[in-house]
C-alpha cells in the first residue's frame, strides 16, 4: 500500500523535538493544533538538520527571523533570509535548505491540521487564500515588533493552566491580518518598481508551482497568462536567464524527488500520477536532468 508523502507536519515535528524535550521545552511548544519555536537556535537546526530534503509542509507557518542568515529554496526560488524578515510558508510548499550562517534565531508558529482556523470558508485574508505558496518580506522595525508582540502573547497564553483556544485563535487571526496588510503594502510598492516583464515572470512561477504536476508544456502557462508561447518564452529567458521549459522541468524534478524519497510508490505509479505517457519516458526525462535513474536516486 502506498504511503502518503512524508510531510514536515505535527507528527514529524513531534518526533524530531521529542527526544530533546529536556533541552528545548523552554523555547518550543507543540500540540496537535499548534507549534511554536521561541528563539532558541538549537530548535531550528534540529528541525531542519534532521530532515531529508526536499520536504513538504501541509500547514500554515509564520515566523520572524531575528538572527543569522539562511539560504533556502522554496517552491523553485532560492531565498536569502536575513534578520528583520517576516516569513510565510503555506500548504504545499516544497523546501530545500542550502546553507546557514550564524546562530539562527526564529520566533514563529505552525498551524497544524487540527487548529481551529479563525475564518469561515472563503474569508481567509488574501495572502493566505491559496494563491501564494510562500513569501518573505523585509519589514520595518515597527512591523517586526508587532509580530513579535503577537507571538509573545500566544506563547504566554498556551502556557496558562486555563488555556483558552478561542483567545489563541483570535490572536492567530490578528497575526494573519498583520501579515496580510504587510504583504499587500509590499505588493503595491513592488508593482510600481517591477517592469511588466518581471510581473509576468512572477505570475509564471506561481502558476508553475501550482500546476507543474499535471501541466508540463509552455502552452498551458502561456494560455493562462493570455500570451503567445513565443512571447512568454522570450520574457522568461530575458528576465531570469533560464528558459520557461527549464523552470517547468525544475519544478517537476523537485516534485518527483519528493515522491521518490518520501513515498513507496512504484516508478510506474509516480510516472502515471505526474502525467507522463509511460514509465520509460519518465525514466529518460529524470535521468537526463539528474544523471541518475529514478531507482538509483531512490536508493542513494
Amino acid at each position: 500500500m502506498d504511503r502518503q508523502p512524508k510531510l514536515m507536519n505535527y507528527s514529524r515535528m513531534k518526533d524530531l523535538l521529542g527526544p530533546h524535550y529536556a533541552q528545548t521545552h523552554d523555547h518550543s511548544y507543540i500540540s496537535n493544533e499548534l507549534g511554536i519555536i521561541y528563539g532558541d537556535p538549537r530548535i531550528f537546526m534540529l528541525v531542519i538538520g534532521q530532515s531529508q530534503p526536499p520536504f513538504v509542509i501541509d500547514d500554515y507557518r509564520m515566523g520572524v527571523f531575528v538572527n543569522g542568515e539562511v539560504r533556502i529554496n522554496t517552491n523553485l526560488v532560492e531565498r536569502h533570509i536575513t534578520p528583520g524578515t517576516l516569513v510565510f510558508l503555506g500548504p504545499g510548499t516544497i523546501i530545500s535548505p542550502i546553507s546557514f550562517n550564524g546562530q539562527i534565531e526564529v520566533y514563529g508558529m505552525s498551524l497544524f491540521a487540527d487548529f481551529p482556523m479563525p475564518f469561515a470558508s472563503g474569508q481567509m485574508p488574501s495572502a493566505f487564500n491559496g494563491q501564494l505558496r510562500d513569501f518573505q518580506i523585509k519589514a520595518s522595525e515597527s512591523d517586526i515588533a508587532t509580530a513579535r508582540h503577537i507571538i509573545d502573547t500566544i506563547w504566554h497564553m498556551v502556557h496558562q493552566p486555563d488555556y483558552n483556544r478561542q483567545t489563541v485563535s483570535s490572536l492567530v487571526a490578528a497575526m494573519m491580518y498583520h501579515y496580510d496588510a504587510i504583504y499587500r503594502r509590499h505588493s503595491e510598492q513592488q508593482s510600481i518598481i517591477h517592469s511588466r516583464e518581471q510581473t509576468i515572470f512572477d505570475r509564471f512561477i506561481q502558476l508553475v508551482n501550482q500546476h507543474c504536476a499535471e501541466q508540463h508544456q509552455i502552452g498551458y502557462y502561456a494560455g493562462r497568462l493570455c500570451l503567445t508561447e513565443r512571447y512568454l518564452s522570450t520574457v522568461i529567458r530575458q528576465t531570469s536567464g533560464v528558459t520557461a521549459k527549464e523552470w517547468i522541468d525544475r519544478a517537476l524534478i523537485t516534485r518527483i524527488k519528493v515522491e521518490l524519497i518520501h513515498t513507496d510508490k512504484s516508478v510506474a505509479r509516480i510516472a502515471d500520477d505526474l502525467g507522463f505517457a509511460n514509465p520509460a519516458f519518465f525514466c529518460k526525462f529524470f535521468k537526463r536532468l539528474t544523471s541518475l535513474s529514478p531507482q538509483k536516486y531512490r536508493e542513494s
